[in-house]
């Protein structure tokens, strides 16, 4: 008998089964400084215990995505080893900061399941909580899963979830305790604009470009534990559909959220995720643009609150905005559409 794992098919989830995830993972100021080598990521809060200190916060937290993909990371060897995609994200909220030391574990409830007409594959929704080490929650969101069947003939019976919602409401987002931003100082987060200064429909160039390496994004993709066989074996993947390697979705995420800082400086801290989509594969060598768009305002009260649409586009300069098409098709250049909340100072 086998002791290696090869993970769950389509026909192994079942409603409202509950899956406690392995294995859990302590991040420390290390993990947050490899992290920022392998995005760029710039934004201050996370980059300097002295500017969070000056914003009421003990120290510099762990950035929200670097938790995100810590928790996504434990999920993939039960839920999506044998994904052919991850179809998208909801309901994504930021309970609580995450310091360094502080150690996260995840567990899952299979919401739904619906059988493709192919035979072949099947879609898992699920609902994902990161916990820490005194078993508060920090994180939740839901994805869905595209999942291969081990036997195309396997009976299976759909269990459609409920609709989650488009947007995480205002009222529902968590600012960490403490957090003050009136000594906050513009000029070391990098830009002099604030709430007051974006206005709902401005879209934001954010200019700069990057390109992915190999070895970065396999770098990352192991530093978030995420052993999804489509990001590393390059012998499997030459009979599948691209030929290729795939980046893991997250690192496209944080490269772009990286990339937003030219233009999005002061926007933080991510508080919720309402919704994103891998639109088209992104590989190695590609290089990556980004552009944003202010969806809607919220004043929070001690911040305020930018909900932000995120999209990156491959090889190509984002200054054209390529998007949709009339049909409501995707330009493909788009690799990712992220819709999210940020948190950024009022003046």
């Amino acid at each position: 008998m086998t002791k290696s794992n090869p993970g769950n098919f389509f026909e192994d989830f079942a409603p409202g089964q509950r899956i406690a995830h392995a294995t859990p993972r302590t991040l420390s100021e290390a993990d947050a400084a490899l992290n920022i080598a392998l995005t760029g990521a710039r934004h201050a809060l996370f980059s300097a215990d002295s500017f969070a200190q000056d914003c009421g916060l003990p120290g510099a937290p762990i950035d929200p995505l670097l938790v995100f993909h810590t928790v996504f990371g434990k999920t993939v060897p039960d839920i999506s080893l044998n994904a052919v995609a991850n179809l998208g994200y909801a309901e994504g909220r930021f309970l609580a900061p995450v310091y360094p030391g502080d150690t996260l574990s995840a567990a899952s409830e299979v919401l739904g399941l619906k059988a493709n007409s192919n035979g072949k594959t099947g879609v898992v929704t699920v609902r994902t909580t990161g916990f820490n080490q005194d078993d508060e929650p920090v994180l939740s969101y839901v994805r869905w899963v595209m999942v291969n069947k081990r036997d195309a003939n396997a009976a299976t019976t759909d269990s459609p979830p409920v609709t989650p919602k488009n947007v995480v409401p205002a009222s529902e987002l968590m600012l960490p305790p403490g957090l003050d931003f009136s000594n906050y100082d513009f000029a070391l987060a990098g830009s002099p604009h604030a709430f007051e200064d974006y206005e709902i429909g401005e879209k934001i160039d954010h200019v700069d470009g990057m390109t992915v390496e190999e070895a970065e994004h396999q770098l990352a993709t192991r530093l978030y534990q995420n052993t999804a066989k489509v990001h590393f074996d390059a012998l499997a993947q030459k009979e599948s559909r691209f030929g290729k390697r795939l980046i893991y979705g997250g690192v496209a995420i944080s490269l772009a959220r990286a990339l937003s800082f030219n233009g999005l400086a002061n926007a933080q801290l991510m508080l919720g995720v309402n919704g994103g989509r891998h639109v088209n594969p992104l590989f190695a060598g590609d290089t990556l643009y980004a552009w944003s768009e202010v969806l809607a305002k919220e004043d929070l009260g001690a911040a305020g609150a930018l909900r932000l649409r995120l999209v990156a586009v491959k090889n190509q300069n984002a200054a054209a905005f390529p998007f949709k098409s009339d049909a409501g098709e995707y330009d493909p250049a788009v690799v990712l559409d992220f819709d999210y909340w940020a948190a950024i100072p009022k003046r």
